[in-house]
């Protein structure tokens, strides 16, 4: 006894830590009783330590082949694309701009530009135009970061004599006006410019700027089924987030300016600092139109994004900005780096990035030089990126040089004035604009709705390519499990092993429990139940009677501990919200943006179970899995990703949807899964393994009748959780 409680002390040390730092809930503690499924095991595992944040250390290990890198750049991608709302890219229609109020300069004019991406949401900028020029140009898009009032920025006298007393400007108006100046010079380099403004900041959109880049606290009145806004848990569950909207006004900023006949359509760079350069970064990384970018002050391996514009669920889980960098190669990318996160790029980045762009054949495209400045993008930045450009556009300009101009006014630069009213800020347009954005999402997925094998085949690549997203993780290779046996019991008929099933590679330990019975068939039943395995026994110890039916029957029987279940808490009980990061902004981005969501490292644990059964040494012939007490939709989700490791799969989910959540620390909060369909979609790609449902109806889960119908094949529809045992037994 002394050994258990020494153990116990040490993991109850190591979780009292992470529950001091604020980084788990009180509940997550470990219990000390003998339960019926066997002697405690503590489980040792490694999710029990603190939570990732922005404010990790995100490295990029190269790949080692080209093949190799391709089959990464494909799955980054898609789980960029999952982030933003943008899996499957929406429906692109003609875009007609607004275009208006031009200003004269000398060498150059200025008009105001706004248009409609998507109903309700707004692209508002100032187009930048060399005078005389002729032919195609080369066009240079520029999203700004989080400087106070945007496209309408304004140093101040205080902040120009700081600039310029430490050589970060030499003149008034460059440093009093930096988004201008960059502009400005490029249109003088003989290039288009458009600067657009981020969601709220100077005309930019129908949300304020408080609500997109400064919201903490969460709504309740904008958090239920039926009415709902930006960063709720209706919104989570429909990818829907400021990032995800400034991403597609990006790509929407393209199909517009490509379309003008004097835009060079082979020769368009992006530059953009800070949040700027998030964005500069992230469209590169999924647009190929974008032949050069420079995202200034924002690339490295610390700090992520301290915006709610720059965080989105499923962004950096295993990437980060290194990487999304790389995905710009082989094109000619370049970053700046000053005295903030980005102060050791050179080292820590660029020589990952140099070593990446040397396996494609083209190293010299990338660069990165730390700049001895604050947090910028002063003219020293901003003639490193003139270089730039001039290089890989072709611009072919001899002398670089900023010259002084005359600034635009507010005025002058505003897009809406009484002609062009302004889109309200309000509430209800808020609410508008994203249930036109959700409509059209419920149209586009509706009609991946299977009716033969192509279509299957297509609806598997759309909606369980988003799946594996969601679940971000493959099912476990042979011998990626290891059974560590801490108990074995001989009872009437059958044995009874307790342990920890270790998933190696990921540090993972689950209290585990396995039933084999004398007269083995060769099939596994693998029981999960949403409070843990303790369930399968009754509280003498003895197998409950469904459970004692299937042992009878010959099958073996195991069941783990689900995260944060049975003996992942102090009372034996799964916990009652979902752990979070330490930051004081209730958005669910900043938690899983970075990690798996709690729902998703369930389904973690039913694939180990079923790929250590899979994998056993006694080889069974058969695996049925089942999903009961709230495990029903883990199950569902775990089976379709498992391939034919599962020959069939008996779920109550008792009608059970995401949909119906409404707060973003709800354990079963998987962001994204209304978007992609909820329950029915999961239960859709469980085919065409055998299944059998209850808590449903082939109305309620018309897609996945339809999918095993295109799969020749159907559901069992069963009228109550106990009929389960039965149709396995049938």
């Amino acid at each position: 006894m002394s050994d258990f409680q020494l153990s116990r002390r040490s993991m109850l040390r190591m979780s009292a830590s992470a529950t001091a730092a604020g980084l788990l809930s009180s509940e997550v503690l470990f219990a000390a009783t003998v339960n019926s499924a066997g002697p405690f095991v503590a489980p040792n595992d490694a999710r029990l330590g603190a939570l990732k944040d922005l404010n990790g250390y995100f490295p990029f290990k190269p790949s080692g082949s080209i093949d190799e890198w391709n089959t990464r750049k494909e799955f980054v991608t898609r789980q960029t694309k999952v982030a933003c709302g943008l899996w499957p890219m929406p429906e692109r229609p003609a875009i007609t701009a607004t275009v208006h109020g031009r200003v004269e300069r000398d060498d150059y004019t200025v008009d105001r530009v706004y248009f409609e991406s998507s109903p309700g949401l707004f692209v508002t900028g100032s187009l930048y135009l060399p005078k005389n020029a002729t032919g195609k140009l080369p066009t240079v898009l520029c999203p700004h970061g989080h400087w106070a009032n945007g496209r309408f920025h304004d140093h101040g006298a205080d902040e120009l004599k700081r600039q310029l007393e430490s050589g970060g400007e030499v003149s008034e108006v460059g440093g009093r006006h930096p988004l201008q100046s960059r502009c400005v010079q490029l249109a003088r380099m003989g290039c288009m410019v458009f600067i657009y403004d981020m969601l709220g900041y100077a005309d930019g959109g129908n949300l304020t700027e408080d609500l997109a880049h400064r919201f903490s606290k969460q709504r309740p009145e904008m958090s239920s089924p039926e009415h709902w806004g930006i960063f709720s848990a209706q919104s989570e569950l429909r990818c829907l987030n400021i990032l995800g909207m400034q991403t597609w006004n990006s790509i929407r900023v393209l199909d517009w300016i490509m379309t003008r006949p004097d835009c060079d359509t082979a020769r368009i760079g992006v530059t953009g600092a800070s949040g700027g350069g998030t964005q500069t970064f992230l469209l590169t990384a999924l647009d190929e139109r974008v032949n050069a970018a420079f995202p200034a002050v924002m690339v490295s391996t610390a700090m992520q994004g301290g915006c709610t514009c720059e965080n989105a669920s499923y962004l950096r889980v295993n990437t980060g900005n290194i990487e999304f960098a790389a995905m710009a190669a082989p094109r000619p990318i370049a970053m700046t780096g000053a005295d903030d996160w980005t102060v050791d790029i050179e080292t820590k980045g660029l020589p990952e990035l140099k070593q990446h762009y040397a396996m494609l054949g083209v190293p010299d495209n990338v660069n990165a030089k730390y700049m001895k400045f604050p947090h910028n993008y002063n003219l020293p930045s901003r003639m490193m990126m003139y270089e730039f450009f001039n290089r890989t556009l072709n611009l072919g300009v001899k002398d670089i040089a900023e010259r002084e101009y005359v600034p635009l006014t507010r005025e002058e630069t505003t897009v809406f004035d009484a002609t062009h009213p302004a889109p309200p800020k309000t509430e209800d347009a808020e609410v508008a604009m994203l249930r036109a954005t959700d409509a059209a999402s419920i149209k586009q997925i509706a009609a991946l709705t299977p009716t033969d094998a192509a279509g299957l085949k297509e609806y598997r690549r759309v909606i369980g390519g988003a799946l594996e997203v969601m679940i971000g993780r493959a099912f476990p290779a042979a011998g990626a499990t290891e059974f560590e046996k801490t108990d074995e019991v001989s009872k009437d008929g059958y044995i009874q092993f307790t342990g920890k099933l270790k998933l190696k590679a990921h540090g993972e330990e689950l209290p585990t429990v396995y039933l084999l019975p004398t007269n083995w068939n060769k099939q596994a039943v693998l029981w999960f139940d949403g409070e843990g395995k303790s369930k399968m026994f009754s509280s003498d110890g003895a197998p409950v009677a469904d459970v004692a039916r299937l042992l009878k029957a010959g099958y073996a029987l195991g069941s783990v501990d689900l995260y944060l279940t049975g003996e992942f808490t102090e009372d034996g009980k799964p916990i009652s919200q979902m752990p979070i990061v330490k930051n004081p902004r209730e958005f669910a981005g900043f938690t899983l943006g970075y990690n798996h969501p709690l729902f998703a490292q369930r389904v973690h644990d039913v694939m180990t179970l079923t790929s250590s059964t899979k994998h056993h040494p006694e080889k069974p012939e058969t695996i049925h899995v089942v999903g009961v007490n709230g495990a029903g939709a883990i199950v569902a989700a775990a089976c379709a990703l498992s391939g034919d490791a599962v020959s069939s799969v008996a779920v109550d989910t008792a009608g059970f949807r995401f949909g119906k959540i409404t707060e973003i620390r709800d354990v079963n909060l998987l962001p994204g899964a209304v978007k992609y369909g909820d329950v029915p979609a999961l239960l859709a790609l469980c085919a065409p393994a055998k299944l059998a449902v209850a808590g449903e109806s082939a109305e309620s889960t018309a897609v996945a009748a339809a999918a095993f119908k295109a799969a020749s094949g159907s559901i069992k529809y069963l009228p109550d959780a106990e009929a389960i045992v039965d149709w396995l037994l049938g």
